[in-house]
């Protein structure tokens, strides 16, 4: 009977009010949503056409980069449509499941993508630091199952948080003031203890890209030893060259993140629309700079990707 009771108490669906406090700013803001939005959709699509279509580039490091593409479009396609949406007030309401659905692509998405840099940074490690056992390692085949795991451990961090909300009553309360469905901004509509979605949250947050962060760290600091003992200067550069670009991307991937994640819980003081715009970055800026970052950094997708687009000019 209790569960029945908590059933119908779950709103038919929330009414998500986007950058709460700017609503004034709203057909303004569209404008570098939907640039941006474009600009994700095209850049990743072009990357992955490019990796998966030249069989040069079907090693490691570029497979990877396919995968990562692949996430920032699930990434960014989870959450910026519903925001133009809202922007242009086409459709503000959302089913409950239909949330529920958009919080589990959004979160799985963006911890699938944070084990893929985990993997990519190994990867380097292991390129610079043990390279006659590189090949051996990174087949082909464990790279797909590298792929698989960052699913399959995405999928089981996330999976339980459908339960945790779903359990809730939440008495009519349906208001959202964001512009995409998230997990704690769901169970603070609740009218009961969401202690558990809290302690949750915040364990898989240290125990998902947390931990990531920094085994990344430390693969790099044993990656800067092994180039600082390298006799040649240009050995040196080289070596730093290759893995730029993946630290920029680290960088650009993880920054907003965490500092979402952070003010979000303890940034008491920070207005509510600071929140939503920083929650809005870290689902939008990698999508947009990743593939901008790999191609302006790497010789070899440069120089496919000229290839690819003068083939096809011709072709016309």
């Amino acid at each position: 009977m209790e569960a029945l009771n908590q059933n119908s108490s779950q709103p038919a669906s929330f009414l998500l009010l986007g950058m709460a406090g700017l609503e004034d700013l709203h057909t303004w803001l569209s404008i570098p949503f939907c640039l941006m939005y474009i600009a994700a959709l095209l850049g990743n699509f072009v990357l992955l056409f490019v990796i998966l279509t030249e069989r040069s580039l079907h090693e490691p490091m570029y497979l990877f980069l396919a995968m990562l593409a692949a996430a920032d479009l699930v990434l960014s396609s989870s959450t910026v449509p519903k925001a133009l949406s809202i922007f242009w007030s086409l459709s503000k309401e959302m089913s409950f499941h239909a949330c529920l659905t958009q919080m589990f692509f959004t979160h799985l998405s963006f911890i699938a993508e944070s084990t893929i840099l985990l993997a990519m940074a190994f990867d380097r490690y292991m390129a610079i630091c043990n390279p006659l056992r590189y090949t051996t390692v990174f087949t082909h085949s464990a790279v797909a199952k590298i792929g698989l795991a960052a699913i399959a451990r995405s999928f089981c961090v996330m999976f339980p948080t459908i339960f945790l909300l779903r359990r809730l009553p939440y008495c009519g309360h349906n208001v959202m003031p964001h512009t995409y469905c998230e997990h704690m901004g769901i169970a603070r509509l609740a009218c009961a203890d969401i202690s558990v979605n809290i302690w949750y949250g915040f364990a898989t947050t240290l125990l998902s890209p947390g931990l990531d962060i920094v085994l990344i760290g430390i693969s790099y600091v044993l990656i800067l030893q092994a180039v600082f003992r390298l006799s040649s200067k240009d050995a040196q550069l080289k070596a730093v060259g290759t893995c730029s670009s993946h630290a920029c991307v680290i960088f650009v991937f993880y920054t907003p993140a965490f500092f979402s994640f952070f003010t979000h819980r303890f940034g008491h003081n920070v207005p509510h629309h600071v929140h939503i715009l920083l929650a809005n970055f870290y689902v939008l800026l990698p999508p947009v700079l990743n593939p901008v970052v790999y191609t302006m950094k790497n010789k070899r997708i440069r120089e496919k990707l000229s290839r690819v687009l003068f083939r096809t000019r011709q072709v016309r």
